[in-house]
């Protein structure tokens, strides 16, 4: 990819996308945000970038966009990520990640752009005796909810579509991404909700024993490696983590959370997720360079800043 071309970012307005915009209209990319604002923000897009406020299930409008910006690169972050949702209207799950993808990688068709894919590292892997942790890419994939199965879907697509039709794509399978612009009450994971409750001063609430763990990545970090992406191998899987295990419990501490309130563990959540990233850092030269000691004192700061506004 070369300076000043064109790109696009599905999902661009939402906390990882427009963040992964920033830094592709601060490399001097033309860059191009798809995104149809159901969990982003107007105001996230970079002033500098194009809004399409389109649905990326819109195969028509998905074709035309690629069509006359001419991207090099599609930057595919767009998704139905609520596992509770996805549970509910497994369906629409579906439609969003699954038909949604094979719009983006009809589209790539048009110029031979490439994708990267947002994929998910704990949602795909699932749990089951056996399964090490770290977890590495050879890893069996066992999704445990209609989440995990439709973006591993989008990942076989993805590999389809190079055998097929010649497509280069990278999947990356992200841990659970945390950072400034996290919206508490939109796209919302676990640190924008307990940060969000810090600044109102309320209690924040635990569900089951607070010991099951996370790979807590910071999105500056994985903004990093979907930039790497784009030079790397063809038909590449690869992890997006620290390969470090942190329970809600320490999160809530480095936090500076006043003592939790606990409620009953939710039905079919992971007790353990972890992300093994040695192969991103062999083939991409990309490894994590912020720890949670240091990112969750910033997102908190962050998030407080923003409420001022």
């Amino acid at each position: 990819m070369g300076s000043g071309a064109p790109v696009i970012v599905t999902g661009g307005a939402g906390f990882i996308g427009s963040t992964l915009a920033d830094a592709l209209v601060a490399e001097g990319h033309e860059v191009h945000v798809v995104d149809n604002l159901s969990t982003g923000h107007r105001h996230n897009v970079p002033g500098q970038a194009v809004l399409h406020e389109a649905d990326i299930r819109d195969a028509e409008m998905m074709a035309d966009i690629a069509r006359r910006t001419e991207a090099e690169v599609i930057f595919h972050l767009a998704a139905q990520a609520d596992v509770r949702k996805a549970i509910a209207d497994p369906a629409f799950d579906a439609d969003v990640n699954i038909a949604g993808t094979l719009a983006l990688l009809e589209a790539s068709r048009i110029h031979g752009a490439r994708m990267v894919f947002a994929a998910t590292g704990g949602g795909s892997y699932g749990e089951y005796p056996g399964l090490p942790i770290p977890t590495p890419e050879t890893a069996e994939a066992r999704p445990m909810s209609h989440y995990g199965q439709s973006k591993l879907a989008g990942e076989g697509y993805c590999s389809l579509y190079g055998r097929l039709y010649g497509i280069r794509t990278t999947r990356l399978r992200l841990g659970n991404v945390y950072g400034p612009r996290q919206d508490p009450h939109g796209e919302a994971g676990v640190v924008a909700i307990f940060s969000g409750r810090i600044i109102d001063g309320e209690d924040v609430t635990v569900f089951g024993d607070g010991l099951q763990t996370r790979d807590y990545v910071f999105v500056n970090d994985v903004v990093d490696a979907f930039l790497r992406a784009v030079s790397g191998p063809d038909d590449l899987t690869a992890n997006v983590g620290t390969g470090r295990e942190v329970s809600v419990l320490d999160l809530a501490r480095i936090l500076g959370a006043a003592e939790p309130q606990f409620a009953p563990a939710r039905t079919g959540e992971l007790e353990r997720s972890c992300l093994d990233p040695s192969l991103a850092g062999e083939v991409l030269g990309w490894a994590p360079t912020v720890a949670v000691e240091e990112g969750l004192p910033r997102t908190l700061a962050a998030i407080r800043e923003a409420r001022r506004a």
